[in-house]
């Protein structure tokens, strides 16, 4: 039987960032999945700024860097109205990309597998990892990074649990202007221009030469418009965003449509010896708050940075110590922003009671004298250079003339 430190169950994002760490840190890792090269496959395909501050916690944010396209400029646009140009820190690039680009960074201390795992059995002391090659490796701590596979969390006596099915839908696909070269924008986010069209926001940004489009939206499955958008994307576009056209010209998509559901759920009985689950396994975020792919950091940092040294540098894997990473104030903090943030954004996006149409009101009122004001301020704060105020500069003035 193979013998490590650690076995890692999961070769995505989170399980190829903690095999990446863990190894550089001198630990024995075994990363079991499935598969040699990670596919494509729709998930986070773009980093905010603060995301990439965690990131830069684990190590590897240059590596990442290196493979993104940086917008620079975002504009926000509503009702067919540019309402501000701000700059951007968002970095895109796609999942696939991300997870390929991290692999190549895992150092040879740490194995691969590429495998599937058929079962897990765990224990204060000791853990064993049976593949589907008949292989058994035994470890003193799993890790469990399979994202949405439930079957291995069940067959352990863990249970999920469902907060919010389909609590969004995203849909992905690439897009081009028919009338010219390129657009006129480097990035936008265009917001929906009626509460009932169930329509959180459409994000177009560049990842290389292409421009990506990510639609964020709050409907069923079944809703005859998404099958509308899989057959004429163009069509059903403009028919929940009639004005867009006016900022992007005519455009036609690249490609096919790919759509994903999002659960809002989070795992009980989990608090086990032996085995601590990371990411998704543990509990989803929804992809319309963009809080992702910084979930996924904030965990893998937290377990890597902090927890598993102390674990490992004391006999035996008991419930308490796993306790331990459940219970930090760090990832509690963040994953409970995480689940408030995609409540939030649903309210704000398709509840039609007074409260929260007031608040959409106020929202585009006060983007819409941000980013007259960023404007207005440009041609003076930058003078000759041509440099924009920084936002805080803006979010200052607009509290001054309030």
């Amino acid at each position: 039987m193979r013998s490590t430190d650690i076995v890692i169950v999961g070769g995505g994002l989170a399980g190829s960032l903690a095999a990446c760490m863990l190894g550089r840190d001198g630990f024995d890792v075994v990363m079991v999945d499935p598969h040699a090269v990670y596919p494509p496959d729709l998930r986070c395909e773009k980093l905010d700024g603060g995301q990439v501050k965690i990131l830069h916690k684990t190590g590897f944010a240059p590596s990442v860097l290196r493979a993104t396209t940086h917008d620079g400029e975002a504009w926000v646009a509503r009702f067919g109205h540019l309402i501000d140009k701000k700059p951007s820190d968002q970095q895109g690039i796609m999942y696939d990309t991300l997870v390929n680009t991290l692999r190549a960074e895992i150092p040879p201390r740490a194995e691969c597998i590429f495998a599937k795992v058929n079962a897990v059995y765990t224990s204060r002391y000791r853990q064993r990892v049976t593949l589907n090659t008949g292989e058994d490796i035994a470890a003193r701590l799993v890790v469990m990074a399979n994202g949405l596979n439930t079957g291995m969390r069940l067959a352990l006596g863990m249970k999920r649990e469902d907060l919010s099915p389909c609590h969004s839908i995203t849909a992905g696909f690439d897009i081009k202007p028919l009338d010219r070269a390129a657009f006129d924008f480097k990035a936008m986010t265009y917001y929906p221009e009626r509460a009932t069209d169930r329509m959180a926001y459409l994000s177009l940004f560049p990842i290389g030469s292409t421009m990506r489009a990510n639609l964020m939206v709050y409907r069923d499955m079944n809703d005859p418009w998404l099958r509308k958008l899989r057959l004429e994307p163009v069509a059903a576009l403009l028919e929940a965003m009639p004005n867009l056209g006016k900022l992007t010209g005519a455009f036609e998509t690249v490609g096919t449509i790919k759509i994903r559901p999002a659960d809002l759920y989070v795992t009980k009985r989990h608090q086990q010896p032996g085995v601590v689950l990371v990411g998704d396994a543990f509990s989803t975020s929804c992809p319309a708050a963009g809080t992702g792919a910084g979930k996924v950091f904030n965990d893998v940092e937290r377990l890597c940075n902090i927890h598993i040294p102390r674990w490992l540098s004391t006999p035996g894997m008991h419930e308490d110590k796993i306790t331990q990473f459940y219970a930090d104030p760090v990832k509690v903090a963040f994953d409970a922003e995480c689940l408030a943030k995609a409540y939030r954004l649903r309210s704000l996006s398709v509840d039609r009671s007074m409260p929260w149409q007031a608040r959409r009101l106020t929202k585009f009122v006060a983007r819409s004298c941000v980013g007259a004001l960023r404007q207005m301020a440009a041609p003076v704060a930058g003078g000759p250079s041509g440099h924009e105020p920084s936002a805080e500069q803006v979010r200052a003035e607009v509290r001054r003339s309030a």
